[in-house]
């Protein structure tokens, strides 16, 4: 990069010389104002002669309107060393998307490149500055009496140094805290925008750690940057602060050793107005904008983002499923009591359930009786105020619990990518294709499936149907190791056909247990055991045994009708008003 950057310089040697002649001009502002100051008290005001010290200040004014005029024209010239800049980044960046078909070539042509000019602008800017007013500053220091420079230059040329030396170790912590910051802010963007899937996927424990090491990460590296910014205000204060002190506290050796006091005034002015607020400027702007432009540069100039982002990449770690408790029910609930506020009527009460394993459970009530709260009560997403679930063995919530079990939401998350990628988010490994195969046509995807071209059929969630998304849906659960499938009204976009081929597929799968959400009346007649869910007179048992003892039930059954299609056969069922 050091080798790119003479070469651009030498490239563009006119614009430099242009910058340069501007910038010699705003350093004689410099150079005058300390100047005309001390001569406006020696042989102006202390000698009596208020013309010649007026004349001085006069010409210090002059000198201020010099400056300004340099200092406009000092951005035409940085504008023509930074846009021919900028123009060999977009060509870079243009090059290699083309090239490459790089998908972050957008992203640099339209932010990172921008951010790499005004960054590049104001390095140029404070870099110069210094130069230039430092030189002034110290030909002025010279001509008012040589043995100021021996009170100014060293604290300056110490903290100079100082600086220069922490340059490279605070740009180096720099850029990790900008790389773990960004890691951080990927992977919680990752994690707010799938809460639900990581949620029903019992992906917690396994997302929270790898989001704590990142957040442990940045904490580190904002450490040890704020421990390195010590020596940056260090420099400040022995380059910039300290001339300042030295020439207060060894005035009468300066002044008894033949230093004017108009000389020591202007050395003041120099140091305070002129040295001081150019340092200043060069650590903080070098010290942030420095480390900025590097980063940014070189992931503009690197060669392969693709290949190196992929090489960097960890593999995700396999994980390991707990095992059901051996004789532990599927599912049990014992006394759960839940309400949404604490002045809120609880919507379940002192709730007691058991699903044996390889049990078949439908759930059904009315519209808002608490049917999804139950689901989301045995996946962990809500707590109960009383009571206690358990999954297995195991208590919800729990990593060990949430990894017995999945839950297929009424809304389908399906997500861009090839179809196989779809099915198998919930497998911690590669799926084989026979056992993906195998699945879909168990949940009826098989006819999508082909639809797509196979397994490795590109998937638009934006092209497909709820009922198709389901499907995706049905299938990943279907794939997923927990034993456990709780469908929240899963099926709802699926006719009656598809929904029962999907339920009996998961309630033959190999000990495997089944709580459905029904959204129609079959579901029920499907399960072996139903939750009639009625607030106090919820009941539970067989469909014929509800019959006899729920009202609801025998209400909810009745109030189904099954509504025949074109074709004479047994369509949609829908409750009757």
């Amino acid at each position: 990069m050091r080798a790119r950057a003479l070469r651009f310089l030498r490239a563009h040697r006119r614009a430099l010389l242009r910058l340069t002649a501007w910038s010699v001009l705003e350093a004689g502002q410099t150079f005058l104002v300390g100047y005309a100051l001390a001569r406006a008290l020696d042989a102006g005001f202390l000698a009596g002669n208020e013309r010649v010290g007026l004349l001085w200040l006069a010409a210090a004014g002059l000198a201020v309107c010099a400056g300004a005029y340099g200092t406009g024209r000092v951005y035409g010239a940085v504008a023509g060393l930074v846009e021919p800049a900028r123009d060999r980044l977009v060509e870079r960046v243009v090059a290699r998307g083309v090239r490459e078909a790089d998908a972050g070539a957008l992203s640099g042509l339209t932010q990172q490149v921008e951010i790499a000019r005004d960054t590049l602008a104001g390095l140029v800017m404070v870099s110069r500055s210094f130069v230039f007013t430092a030189a002034g500053a110290l030909v002025g220091l010279f001509s008012l009496d040589p043995l100021l420079l021996v009170v100014v230059v060293p604290p300056l040329l110490a903290g100079v140094g100082l600086f220069a030396a922490t340059l490279r170790p605070l740009a180096r912590r720099q850029e990790a805290f900008l790389v773990a910051d960004e890691a951080l802010a990927e992977d919680l963007g990752a994690v707010c925008s799938g809460l639900r899937d990581i949620t029903a996927s019992g992906a917690e424990a396994q997302v929270a750690a790898g989001t704590g090491r990142r957040i442990d990460a940045e904490l580190t590296a904002a450490r040890v940057l704020a421990h390195w910014s010590v020596a940056r205000v260090a420099a400040l204060a022995v380059g910039g602060q300290l001339p300042v002190v030295l020439l207060l506290a060894t005035a009468p050796w300066l002044l008894g050793r033949g230093v004017t006091p108009g000389a020591l005034v202007g050395a003041l002015a120099y140091t305070s107005q002129s040295l001081l607020p150019a340092l200043q400027n060069l650590v903080h702007g070098l010290g942030a904008g420095g480390s900025r432009l590097t980063v940014v540069l070189r992931r503009l100039t690197r060669q392969s983002p693709a290949g190196s982002r992929a090489a960097s990449s960890p593999r995700a770690p396999r994980r390991r499923d707990p095992a059901p408790v051996p004789a532990a029910p599927a599912l049990s609930l014992t006394s759960v009591t839940f309400a949404y506020g604490p002045a809120s009527a609880p919507v379940l009460d002192g709730l007691d359930l058991t699903v044996p394993a390889g049990g078949h459970l439908a759930v059904v009530g009315p519209s808002g009786i608490g049917k999804s709260t139950l689901t989301e009560l045995v996946a962990g997403l809500l707590a109960p105020r009383h009571g206690s679930v358990r999954v297995y063995g195991h208590t919800v919530p729990g990593p060990e619990a949430a990894a017995l079990r999945v839950l297929i939401p009424q809304q389908a998350y399906v997500h861009g990518g090839t179809l196989a990628e779809n099915l198998s988010l919930l497998r911690p490994e590669p799926v084989p294709e026979a056992e993906l195969l195998a699945a879909a046509e168990a949940v009826g995807l098989g006819p999508l499936l082909r639809s797509l071209g196979g397994p490795g059929g590109r998937v638009v969630p934006d092209a497909l149907s709820a009922g198709e998304r389901q499907l995706i849906a049905l299938a990943r659960s279907y794939l997923s190791p927990a034993p456990l499938a709780l469908l929240d009204e899963a099926t709802c976009h699926l006719d009656p056909e598809a929904e029962a081929r999907a339920e009996r597929a998961f309630a033959a799968r190999r000990g495997g247990t089944l709580v459905v959400v029904a959204h129609r009346i079959s579901s029920a007649r499907r399960a072996d055991r139903v939750l009639v869910m009625d607030g106090p007179r919820t009941a539970h048992g067989t469909h014929e045994e509800l019959l006899r003892v729920s009202a609801l039930y025998r209400d909810l059954v009745g109030g189904w009708a099954a509504t025949p299609d074109a074709h004479g056969r047994a369509g949609q069922s829908q409750p009757s008003p």
